[in-house]
């Protein structure tokens, strides 16, 4: 059987990454996914302070070769775009010490010019600064074309690009948001997205927080008193209802990798962009960017872990030592021994032999 192989390097100093998947001829046609954790590129409450350099301009460019790369990329909107002065409808004794993020309208257009073709809206931050910032985040979404889901008001949405078209649904916890608990309507929306969309993408916020959390267990995660979801059974159950590739978030760190029926499940893919205002220290400050190749119905072919690390206040940068790797390789073998995945050293995931 003869194969077509598709090879793309990216150099950065003196640090090389190579991702290689081999496509048959005779099997449908493969599509590359990119995905990331939470991006939140800054923000000017309670003062521009927490504003990165140059505006934010070249925050992503170190990475955005690979976000770019994709068919399709997928990241995780921590808090809302808006241009409009004044204080957080969160209740913070002190501003200073109130973690509420409000990024400037065109900083979204980074996240566009980075690759970007999904979004999720479902988090703790969304709500921030009210529904009016939900609002004017979703406008500015339309205008740049970019599509989101996870809110009440856009609980999932269709995206149809190179005559595909994939379904998009995302779910956390949080007021405002698609309840991440509520499996029934859960379940309804994939089967409905599965009625009219050939790959479902799921993304979820959820999961204890911190690098005390870097495992995932069985059974139903509390966190500061907050029901933050039974993951397993939850991605599972979506996965059986049609879900073709479920991407996590919320921990602030990274989890481990799963296939489940031949469907790829990341239970949390950590700090990806996240200016001044998260802890970086250890784990936090590491995440992949995760590739995946599926096949045109979405069942997983092979994809490849490019390691990250986010520099000084929250650039993102590839990680020349490669560390989210070889964590990513330790949580997954340990939380899902009987998942048929290989991790290698160098950061390509494939089925065990």
């Amino acid at each position: 059987m003869s194969s077509r192989l598709r090879i793309l390097f990216f150099t950065i100093g003196l640090f090389t990454i190579s991702a290689l998947f081999a496509q048959s001829d005779s099997l449908p046609k493969t599509i590359r996914f990119a995905a990331v954790g939470d991006i939140m590129l800054g923000t000017n409450f309670p003062d521009a302070g927490y504003l990165p350099p140059h505006d934010g301009k070249y925050l992503l460019d170190s990475v955005k070769g690979f976000i770019d790369s994709a068919d399709i990329a997928f990241g995780n909107l921590e808090g809302t775009y808006y241009d409009v002065p004044g204080n957080t409808t969160k209740r913070c004794k002190d501003p200073k010490k109130c973690y509420a993020f409000r990024s400037p309208e065109h900083y979204l257009n980074y996240v566009q010019e980075a690759g970007f073709d999904l979004v999720s809206l479902a988090n703790n931050h969304s709500g921030d600064f009210g529904p009016e910032a939900r609002k004017r985040t979703m406008e500015l979404s339309d205008s740049l074309g970019l599509t989101y889901a996870g809110l009440l008001d856009c609980p999932w949405a269709v995206l149809e690009k190179d005559s595909i078209r994939y379904g998009f649904a995302a779910f956390a916890p949080n007021s405002g948001c698609m309840q991440l608990n509520d499996m029934e309507t859960a379940l309804g929306i994939v089967k409905h997205l599965d009625s009219i969309s050939d790959i479902i993408v799921i993304s979820f916020h959820g999961g204890a927080e911190g690098s005390k959390h870097q495992h995932v267990p069985a059974g139903r995660e509390v966190f500061l008193g907050e029901n933050r979801g039974n993951l397993r059974e939850f991605t599972h159950a979506l996965v059986d209802a049609g879900a073709d590739l479920i991407f996590g978030h919320g921990p602030h760190v990274t989890r481990g990798i799963e296939l489940y029926n031949d469907r790829l499940i990341a239970y949390s893919l950590g700090n990806f962009a996240t200016y001044a205002r998260f802890n970086l220290l250890g784990p936090n400050g590491i995440c992949p960017i995760l590739l995946v190749d599926t096949d045109s119905s979405g069942r997983f072919v092979e994809g490849q872990i490019i390691p990250v690390e986010q520099l000084g206040e929250g650039i993102p940068q590839v990680d020349q030592r490669g560390r989210v790797i070889q964590k990513m390789r330790e949580l997954s073998t340990t939380d899902f021994p009987k998942s048929p995945l290989v991790i290698s050293e160098e950061g390509f995931i494939r089925r065990k032999d």
